[in-house]
């Protein structure tokens, strides 16, 4: 785990000053690795790379970056590919092993397969190599985006690293890419390669691009299919799982320091943690972040249930408002720029605690999204059932659980009535597409505060359908695919940066266990009635691993993920906070905000409306790199 940057010329001709880029863009992202620098430029100066390092695997000199092949071939390299060990030994014959990196892997199997060789890693990574012998650059990212990759080009160089700060000092002028800005107005994330700061884009989960000479190619070399297995039996599914999952556990405990695990109370994070506390064979660290400052936030009793139960060391951290007032810059600056909800700012807390403990930590990230841990998903699917009753279309393929078998798992909605008041209040039973697109809307109350005649919502509708209704992925036409492999595609990259941001901010390598490919390939397969069967949210999971897994914890109602106070603290303690930034000059300059209506506004936000959240954070991001753009151009002088 570490931070990547480099530059590498488009024609040919020597990069000016490309000494000090590497360094201004290492020292941008020196948080993501404590522990060495390192640099490399070739001979005639027309590619440079820079790394800064995080010491997981191979602790030794030999591991540091960039790293050299023998045939001049260069990498530098940010993540881990877990199964480094079995392809050691099956490249050994073809390579003269130097280290005992999963790097150099990395580098002995692209010797051998050329770009083909990312079908043998398995794991998170985002890389840059220059082949000499072919003046190639070749860069790719993991298949699930755990790993960050941004580029931008300017003028004649194409510049890449680990974070998209890195790449300010270097664009002509720090501004709003407005495409970016509707879809985060729209979603709170980008569903695209595009990103808020015009002139960067990140490259897309499962992609890889190459450059030569002078031309930019991008291309996907990994997706995922609804291949519908209808051919075996629950027992199966629920063997295969087990199996999957415990394979991967294994590989992600590999390390050469001490591996713990978050630990939030839910289903995923417990499930990782009691897993990898048995795997170790010893008492592992476990850590969580509570509110105890407001009823109803407060999660820990399960968190200390879980701990107790496996044997793993607890560390919890009680945040307040003061802790907010005194970290939400830091966040945002870490973040880059705003995406997803507010849940980042307690990540940003327990990773740090975590941090003080050990390098590495265990998350439960991807199992939502993967097994249908979301309550939207049966709000939409009670919709569905009830036009398909009406309509008798059970039997068409769309909808794989009736009215009756529903019913007794309604009870998971008690917390979302004021989200199925907001979903219905526009009507019932449109298109599928049409109706999550509601469902997951998050701009349908900022009417008056953003203008929205400079944004293009249209174009961001067009391509939320043709993402939900792509059939090259989802082929058998079950809504509960369609909401997942949405979710999966757009909203889990976007909760993966928070993943990735948050820990690198302290130092800290996050692993995310259940985002396996092996075995998203193979939840691909399981038929929705299986994974959902009744309307249950994770049935495949609570069901495989009930022997595992406290009753207490299966048996939860109110599970939300990671609430945080923020409509008592932004009407009580950080009152004020909110009042002063709306207030300001700045905000009340941006030329699609409306601050005064944020101001007037925001009082009637519900309890976990992320209203003035999200709009909180973008005034903090303007304020931070665009209305500071001097002190960013400052530094490529």
């Amino acid at each position: 785990m570490c931070g990547i940057a480099g530059a590498v010329s488009l024609s040919g001709r020597p990069i000016e000053v490309l000494g000090r880029r590497l360094a201004v863009m290492a020292g941008l992202i020196r948080h993501r690795g404590p522990d060495g620098e390192g640099f490399w430029r070739a001979a005639d100066d027309c590619v440079g790379f820079a790394h800064r390092r995080l010491a997981i695997i191979d602790l030794s000199p030999t591991g540091a970056q960039p790293m050299l092949a023998p045939n001049a071939t260069a990498i530098t390299y940010n993540g881990e590919v877990y199964n480094y060990r079995e392809l050691r030994e099956e490249l050994a014959p073809h390579w003269r092993f130097r280290s005992n990196s999963d790097t150099e892997c990395v580098l002995a199997a692209y010797e051998r397969d050329d770009t083909e060789c990312l079908a043998r890693l398995r794991g998170m990574f985002a890389f840059a190599l220059w082949d000499e012998k072919r003046k190639r650059l070749f860069c790719a990212r993991d298949r699930f985006g755990i790993k960050p990759f941004y580029y931008a080009v300017v003028g004649d160089v194409l510049l890449f690293a680990s974070e998209a700060k890195a790449l300010l000092p270097w664009l002509p002028e720090i501004a709003t890419d407005p495409q970016a800005l509707a879809e985060y107005l729209t979603f709170q994330y980008g569903i695209g390669e595009h990103t808020l700061f015009k002139g960067v884009r990140q490259l897309l989960p499962g992609h890889a691009l190459t450059l030569q000479d002078g031309q930019l190619r991008v291309w996907r070399y990994w997706d995922v299919n609804y291949e519908i297995d209808f051919d075996h039996s629950p027992n199966y599914y629920r063997r295969r799982t087990a199996e999957l999952v415990g394979q991967s556990l294994g590989l992600h405990l590999r390390s050469d320091v001490p591996v713990g695990a978050y630990l939030s109370g839910g289903i995923d994070s417990s499930l990782v943690a009691i897993l990898a506390t048995r795997a170790q064979g010893n008492a592992s660290q476990s850590f969580h972040g509570k509110f105890t400052c407001h009823p109803g936030y407060d999660e820990s009793v399960y968190a200390r249930t879980v701990a107790q139960g496996c044997g793993s060391r607890l560390h919890e951290i009680d945040i307040g408002p003061e802790d907010f007032r005194d970290n939400i810059e830091r966040v945002v600056y870490h973040l880059d720029y705003p995406v997803a909800g507010p849940g980042s700012f307690p990540q940003f807390m327990v990773s740090r605690l975590a941090a003080a403990h050990v390098k590495v930590v265990l998350g439960g990230q991807g199992g939502d999204e993967v097994f249908g841990g979301y309550a939207r998903y049966l709000l939409a699917y009670f919709e569905q059932c009830i036009k398909a009753a009406v309509d008798g279309t059970y039997r068409n393929g769309n909808y794989v659980v009736t009215i009756e078998s529903i019913v007794p798992n309604l009870t998971l909605l008690q917390e979302y009535k004021p989200l199925m008041a907001e979903f219905w209040r526009q009507g019932l039973f449109g298109p599928a597409e049409e109706r999550y697109l509601r469902l997951i809307d998050r701009s349908t109350d900022l009417a008056d505060e953003v203008d929205w005649q400079a944004l293009d919502r249209q174009r961001v509708a067009a391509d939320f359908k043709a993402i939900f209704n792509n059939r090259a992925n989802v082929r058998k036409e079950a809504y509960f695919d369609m909401m997942t492999h949405f979710d999966f595609k757009c909203l889990l990259p976007a909760l993966l940066h928070v993943e990735d941001r948050m820990s690198m901010a302290h130092g800290l390598e996050a692993r995310v266990p259940l985002l396996d490919h092996p075995l998203i390939e193979f939840a691909a397969t399981v038929p929705a009635d299986i994974k959902f069967a009744g309307g249950a949210m994770k049935h495949l999971i609570k069901t495989t691993f009930a022997a595992d897994l406290p009753p207490s914890l299966l048996q939860r109602r109110d599970k939300m993920g990671f609430p945080v106070p923020l409509k008592e603290w932004f009407q009580g303690e950080l009152a004020d906070l909110v009042a002063d930034l709306f207030a300001s000059d700045s905000a009340r300059a941006r030329p699609f905000l409306n601050a005064p209506a944020v101001l007037r506004n925001f009082a009637e936000a519900g309890r976990f409306s992320r209203k003035t959240w999200g709009l909180l954070c973008l005034e903090l991001w303007h304020r931070r790199f665009h209305d500071r753009a001097p002190e960013w151009r400052a530094m490529a002088a």
